[in-house]
């Protein structure tokens, strides 16, 4: 199995967590090659990393992507992100040509259960596979290309056919089609992946990258909002959240948050104790913020239209943000 992360400095901790998991849940597999795509991971870092991997008998390798910046050649939005998740889009040139499938995982996963399944899922022809993430807003989709019925996936968990990755073209699409938005969407290449590969994305169990928050959300719910969400089980769903394989901490209530209530903290808790980070204190300064967070996932049982507007108008008002500046007048033109 390869697994492929793309992470900075401040993300080593989280790095060193995901990829225990993955080692300790899968110690049956004969291989493991783990390959991060580093932008300014420290030697401190890459050291203590190595320790993990040598605890486990795995390969770990490193590749530079300090220049990610310069691999565009328009100016991009990150939202406040880091610009190092975006590292996931040039998987194809940077790892080995005989590297034939991977398993791109962000940072922020901690996998609960074995992953030979997913490992070894035929993708029946499709250049990558995906779970759906069906809390997307509509108007998301329509910037990007999808209809209401269609899906859109969520770009954390990927299991990609290197190969036809590379045979398509897949990596010069996404920016091309990331350059004809001006750099700018919501999701930022999370977008430009659903809508550059629209039909090309073969949906996985959510069991696979399972948002915390999806717990508190019904079934019948996430249906009526996203349409495509219904070739989803019931079953599937239900089991997803009894015992994800992954776990996906999107969102506010992450496990190392101080005050965090997050259902799934502990298996953060378990691994990061197992890493040279164990004694790592939790973050303060957000405990009040914490309890109110969780208190909307409990009203979401109750009210699930309460957390869709409340969501949809946090969401908007970036959509709306990014719309103003789009139109507003270049000063150098005006003057």
């Amino acid at each position: 199995m390869n697994i492929v992360y793309a992470s900075n400095d401040n993300y080593a901790r989280h790095l060193a967590v995901s990829m225990t998991s993955v080692f300790a849940q899968n110690q049956n597999l004969p291989q493991i090659t783990a390959y991060v795509l580093s932008i300014g991971l420290s030697k401190e870092s890459r050291k203590r990393l190595q320790v993990i991997a040598g605890r486990y008998g795995r390969v770990l390798h490193f590749l530079d992507l300090d220049n990610i910046k310069s691999r565009f050649d328009y100016d991009i939005d990150t939202r406040g992100f880091d610009i190092s998740a975006m590292g996931r889009l040039f998987v194809g040139q940077l790892l080995p040509p005989d590297i034939e499938r991977i398993l791109y995982l962000d940072c922020d996963t901690v996998t609960a259960q074995p992953l030979d399944e997913l490992w070894n899922l035929d993708l029946n022809g499709y250049l990558l596979g995906a779970v759906m993430e069906p809390t997307i807003y509509e108007t998301v989709k329509k910037d990007i290309g999808l209809g209401e019925s269609e899906p859109y996936f969520n770009s954390g968990v990927l299991l990609i056919d290197l190969v036809r990755w590379r045979d398509s073209q897949a990596e010069k699409r996404i920016l091309d089609f990331y350059k004809e938005k001006n750099g700018r969407l919501f999701a930022c290449d999370q977008d430009a992946i659903n809508g550059a590969l629209k039909g090309e994305i073969l949906p996985i169990p959510p069991m696979y990258n399972f948002f915390p928050n999806y717990r508190y959300f019904s079934y019948e719910n996430l249906v009526l909002h996203s349409p495509a969400y219904a070739s989803v089980t019931k079953d599937m769903f239900i089991g997803a959240k009894k015992r994800p394989a992954i776990i996906h901490y999107v969102g506010d209530e992450r496990p190392w948050i101080a005050g965090n209530l997050n259902h799934y903290h502990k298996a953060y808790d378990k691994y990061l104790a197992m890493t040279p980070w164990t004694g790592t204190p939790k973050e303060k300064g957000k405990e009040l913020y914490m309890i109110l967070y969780h208190l909307m996932d409990y009203a979401t049982v109750l009210w699930p239209e309460l957390r869709w507007l409340i969501s949809k108008w946090f969401g908007m008002k970036v959509i709306d943000r990014r719309k103003r500046e789009k139109i507003k007048p270049d000063r150098r033109q005006v003057l």
